[in-house]
């Protein structure tokens, strides 16, 4: 039997939250698509690719993701504004091989020039018993390292982004 798998892993931006707040409002979809792009990869209308290396193996599948309306919560008990971006992706090539991930990506200020980017996602490995087994083999360390490698590139991205914009105001 499967069982659910829970990934965390977080990055920062060197931006208001307000900013990246904004950005991600405005355009998540384009952002998390161009973030699971490879550099001078072409992002398709259906998804993004995302790939990983884990030692001498590397993974890669077309993926497709889907974003759901963002949301605010606030903190306790520190009581400042948490903006919740809930994601989904699976493999559009092979959706049979490779889990469906449910995320969802909480934005928030760590002072006011730096905000946290906080990525907490589920999947359940695919292929029953078969699936159990290569997920506690590789299959686990191959999930955290797309869900890192993802929110690395996403912070990456705005960091980019908000740097080009905050320079052209200047």
């Amino acid at each position: 039997m499967t069982s659910q798998h829970t990934l965390r892993c977080y990055d920062y931006v060197n931006q208001p939250f307000e900013r990246v707040q904004n950005a991600l409002r405005n355009d998540a979809a384009g952002i998390f698509k161009a973030a699971t792009s490879s550099a001078g990869e072409r992002v398709s209308a259906l998804g993004a690719q995302l790939r990983v290396r884990v030692g001498v193996l590397e993974v890669a599948t077309q993926v497709r993701i889907e974003v759901g309306p963002a949301t605010s919560e606030m903190s306790s008990p520190w009581g400042y504004e948490i903006a919740v971006f809930p994601l989904q992706w699976q493999s559009s090539s092979s959706p049979s091989l490779f889990p469906r991930m449910q995320a969802k990506l909480q934005v928030y200020p760590l002072s006011s020039r730096e905000t946290q980017l906080d990525f907490e996602g589920t999947y359940d490995p695919p292929l029953g018993l078969l699936g159990d087994a290569v997920d506690a083999l590789v299959g686990h360390r191959i999930a955290e390292a797309c869900a890192l490698r993802f929110v690395q590139d996403v912070a990456a991205l705005l960091r980019a982004r908000l740097a080009e914009t905050a320079s052209s105001v200047q």
